[in-house]
């Protein structure tokens, strides 16, 4: 038996093949598309990767756990009385001020998200339709976006060479 396996099932699961210095790179990899987007919190006319967007979602949830925990281990929970029954809500102040500070970048990414799949920014209206306004807009941000240039710029993720390319006109 090779003394890099860790099981004796046959298959070599290595204990270098994941070095610590790949968590490290993939961590500070998901804080750069954070402060990406946090940097143009005020830009609502250009194009966001779904990556962008993505990795945004992530650190942004695991943000708002961390600071429900802290919420709750300071006490700042806010309560809600349920007939004379005290019951608490597991977020708070920490947690609503995360929230506020957010909402703008939030708002912006998922905008520059929509016009990447080319579609205007007003379709987060869509989002007010009940569950199924919810589901359309995940499916839009799970899309990929338009190769091509679009009237809100060129493809986040690069130039693929189509020179000379006229978008047509995608209005309603």
């Amino acid at each position: 038996m090779n003394n890099n396996n860790i099981f004796d099932t046959g298959i070599a699961l290595s204990v270098e093949a994941m070095p610590l210095t790949k968590y490290r790179h993939l961590k500070r990899k998901i804080m750069e598309w954070y402060l990406k987007v946090l940097r143009n919190y005020s830009d609502f006319s250009s194009r966001s990767r779904r990556k962008e967007y993505w990795m945004f979602v992530l650190f942004n949830i695991i943000a708002a756990i961390i600071a429900s925990i802290i919420d709750n281990i300071l006490g700042t929970t806010f309560n809600v009385d349920f007939g004379g029954h005290s019951q608490s809500m597991g977020y708070g102040y920490i947690y609503l001020l995360y929230n506020l500070i957010v909402l703008i970048p939030s708002l912006a990414v998922f905008v520059r998200r929509l016009h990447d799949v080319g579609k205007s920014g007003w379709f987060i209206l869509i989002g007010l339709i009940p569950i199924v306004g919810a589901i359309w807009l995940i499916v839009l941000m799970c899309t990929d976006g338009q190769l091509t240039p679009n009237k809100w710029g060129p493809n986040p993720k690069g130039d693929f060479g189509f020179e000379g390319f006229e978008p047509k006109d995608q209005s309603f």
